[in-house]
Order: C-alpha cells, then sequence, then structure tokens
C-alpha cells in the first residue's frame, strides 16, 4: 500500500461541509418502531435511509433503495463491488444527556450524538471518504458500495431482504466494531430462566419497574416488596461490556435477598442470582468461566428480569469463545439452574471466523499499519455485525485499542479527532481493496 499524506489535507477542507451531512442524518431518530406497508422497520427509519441516498445523490453518487429497508450508493458499474456496510438505525437515547441526542453537538473537542459511534458517524465516514477519492479523481478499479441498512440493533432483519435483491459483495467491512481488522465474532446466546415460587412472600413482591433491553445492562429498577419501595441503582454499559457498567438487576436481588428474614424458595432464588451472577462477569458463578487464545474468556450479561404470575423470568445474554459450542454453554447452564427452573433459548447467533490469510484481511491489516502505525493483527469481538449475516464481510473500525463501552449510554461520543482518522483511514481502505 502506498500512504497519502494528502488524504488529510482534503478531509480538512471538506470537514464543515461532512459535519453538516452528518447532523441531517443524526437528527432522526431512528429507533425501531412499528412496521407499515411502506416502512418495514418504523416511519423514521425509512426517513433516514431516504435522508441519507438523498446526501448520496448530492455527491454525485449513484444510489438505490431495496425494499425500503437498505440503500446504498454506489460509485463504478461493474457487477462485482467492494461493499463497505453500515446501519443508520439506533438504540432508543435513554435518559442522563448532557445534550439533546439527536442534535450534533461538539463540546471538548467530542462529537456527541445518540449513534455518532454506533453507526451513523462511521459509515458516514465511509461516505465521506468514497466521495473524495471521487472528487480528486483517485482511480477505482474496482466498484465500491456504501450500503446502509436500518434494522442492525433489532436483529438484522433488513439484510436478507437485501441479499434476496443483490449480489454479496466480493469483499468488504462494516465499520461497526474496532481496530484492527476484526477475522471472528464470538458465538452469543440469550436465554430466559423461569423460575417457580410459591413462597406466600412472593405474593408481596411487585413489578420490576425500569428500562431493560439486550442491547445494555439496567442502571436503574424498582420494585415494592413487603409494602417498601426498593430502588438499585447501578450504571448503564452496553451488554457486551457488563464490567464497566453497575447491573441493577443483580443489585435489587441483592437488597430484597437482605430483607426476607426466613427461608423459602423466593430467598433461596434471589440468593443464587446474588451468589451465581452478582460482579461475575465471566461465567465464573456458573461454571462458565471458559477461554480460548483468540477470544479471551466467556461473558454473562444480566439484561431482564421479569415478574410473572407465578415466578420469575431473568434473562441473560452469553458471549462465548470461538473454541467453544452452544451446547456446551447450555448442558452446563442447565447444571447449576435454580430449583424449579426450565431454561429457554430466546436468540442464537454462532461464531464466525474469517481466515485471516484472505487477501482482503491482509490487505486491512496493511492499511491500519501504514496509516496507524501500530500492530495491525486481526483480532476477535465479542460484538455481533453484520459481518455475520453477510458473505465476505469483515469488521474494521471506528473504535481504536482501549476505546469501549461508549454506544447505548447516555452521551455518546466519538472524538472529533479520531472520527477525522476514520475517514482517512477508510479512504485508504477502500483504495486498497477496489484496487487490488
Amino acid at each position: 500500500m502506498v500512504y497519502h499524506p494528502e488524504f488529510k489535507q482534503w478531509i480538512a477542507e471538506n470537514q464543515a461541509l461532512f459535519l453538516k451531512d452528518l447532523a441531517r442524518i443524526i437528527r432522526i431518530p431512528s429507533k425501531k418502531s412499528v412496521a407499515t406497508t411502506e416502512a418495514p422497520f418504523g416511519e423514521a427509519n425509512l426517513n433516514v435511509l431516504r435522508e441519507v441516498l438523498t446526501i448520496a445523490d448530492e455527491y454525485g453518487f449513484s444510489t438505490k433503495m431495496v425494499e425500503n429497508a437498505v440503500g446504498y450508493a454506489q460509485l463504478g458499474e461493474e457487477e462485482d463491488y467492494i461493499g463497505v456496510l453500515g446501519h443508520l438505525d439506533v438504540v432508543p437515547e435513554g435518559e442522563g444527556w448532557s445534550s439533546p441526542p439527536y442534535e450534533l453537538t461538539l463540546r471538548d473537542e467530542k462529537l456527541y450524538a445518540r449513534g455518532v459511534l454506533d453507526n451513523k458517524g462511521p459509515i458516514m465516514a465511509c461516505l465521506f471518504a468514497l466521495k473524495l477519492l471521487q472528487d480528486y479523481e483517485v482511480p477505482l478499479k474496482r466498484t465500491v458500495r456504501i450500503v446502509f441498512g436500518t434494522d442492525e440493533e433489532s436483529g438484522s432483519q433488513d439484510i436478507p431482504l437485501y441479499l434476496a435483491k443483490e449480489k454479496a459483495p466480493i469483499f468488504g467491512f462494516t465499520p461497526d466494531c474496532k481496530y484492527p481488522v476484526v477475522y471472528g465474532e464470538r458465538g452469543i446466546l440469550r436465554v430466559g430462566i423461569t423460575t417457580k415460587i410459591t413462597a406466600d412472600s412472593f405474593t408481596h413482591l411487585g413489578a420490576i419497574v425500569g428500562s431493560q433491553d439486550p442491547s445494555f445492562i439496567p442502571d436503574s429498577l424498582t420494585t415494592v416488596f413487603q409494602g417498601r419501595t426498593f430502588t438499585a441503582s447501578g450504571k448503564r454499559s452496553p451488554s457486551n461490556a457488563p464490567e464497566l457498567g453497575g447491573n441493577s438487576i443483580t443489585l435489587l436481588a441483592k437488597q430484597l435477598e437482605e430483607v426476607l428474614t426466613h427461608e423459602d424458595d423466593l430467598k433461596d432464588y434471589l440468593a443464587w442470582i446474588v451468589a451465581h451472577l452478582h460482579q461475575q462477569h465471566q461465567g465464573e458463578g456458573l461454571g462458565l468461566n471458559w477461554s480460548d487464545s483468540d477470544s479471551g474468556t466467556l461473558q454473562i450479561s444480566p439484561y431482564r428480569w421479569t415478574k410473572q404470575d407465578d415466578g420469575m423470568c431473568l434473562e441473560i445474554s452469553l458471549r462465548y469463545p470461538v473454541t467453544v459450542t452452544e451446547e456446551a454453554v447450555l448442558e452446563q447452564l442447565i447444571k447449576v439452574l435454580p430449583k424449579q427452573s426450565t431454561l429457554n433459548v430466546l436468540r442464537r447467533l454462532p461464531s464466525t471466523v474469517f481466515p485471516k490469510e484472505h487477501w482482503g484481511v491482509q490487505k486491512l491489516v496493511t492499511v491500519y499499519e501504514e496509516v496507524m502505525h501500530e500492530d495491525g493483527q486481526p483480532v476477535t469481538t465479542t460484538g455481533a455485525t453484520y459481518a455475520r449475516f453477510v458473505p465476505n464481510i469483515v469488521a474494521f473500525g471506528p473504535s481504536f485499542p482501549g476505546q469501549k463501552g461508549i454506544a447505548h449510554n447516555p452521551d455518546e461520543y466519538m472524538d472529533l479527532t479520531d472520527w477525522l482518522k476514520n475517514i482517512e483511514i477508510y479512504m485508504h481502505a477502500i483504495l486498497a481493496l477496489a484496487n487490488d
């Protein structure tokens, strides 16, 4: 790869335009909502897709909408293409913002907004990278598509709609994870543990109230027990970084277990949660602290706790190493369940591993090393990206080593210098892949 120092100057000259157009995308609150005939993932998600294609049209790219779910901007006319896939949908904003979540705000050299890191900022950085290559007439041998999805945060049901109509790329990346290039994604299981409770004390327990979602560790839950109100205040973090948060599920269970003065199956159940899950993020309380050299230690995150008519349901997500099987995880879980419990699999995503020696992976390794002057050897992730669902795709950026636990939180941010550096990296990456 040839490093192009002039790219920095081109980015600087266009920075104001790029920030203005990023703000156009940020301001649309593209959370998944009720589907309509025209909008499979809600009106806001369709609107943000229309807006990004309008911007791409203004830049002079050819554009296309696929099933009102995915859109793309294309440079080149060949059928085979290099694909760059990101998403425009976001998780709900939540509370605790220092500035309006859907207004791009520059404060202390950081860009704040819902989606600025995950994933509007990075996929727009890729669009801006392609625009600069086009505007400055940098030759590209292969067609390049910037592909915009609208359902990544809710299961990636947009991707089958796209692949039913369009060919998969010959290679490409998604800017929705971390650097260096990510060749493997851990297996993910979401399970529900339903436990029958017969104790008289259970009738005095109210509903568990608070914001709970698979995408994050809940930070505040409240319930009423025996006429008293109990509130557990923790710290929200992305569900794939539980060690950075304080889980209000286990904190609330601990409070309730401590006030129960006599032994019954409710106290036993609460004690089980505390003993097996409280501040034990690597599965050690469940005998699941397995690891491998490629992907590290298994990770566990309780994310939803609800009261039912005759018991409780606890939902947890597990991210297991690439050399571990789903069957092994489930077999061990069943051994350690609380009494009178059943286990249901709510979602399963097997591990994915892409060949490290693939020419495209090696191109991205070289790009990262030459732009950043750092080790670019491929890594794995606990996250789930479009790379699981689109053939020939790996994850590449946008977070740099050491940056973790920023997405899905209030005051989601991206350093302005990092965002600009991403544009530079993606310019070199698109150029290297398109001209191989």
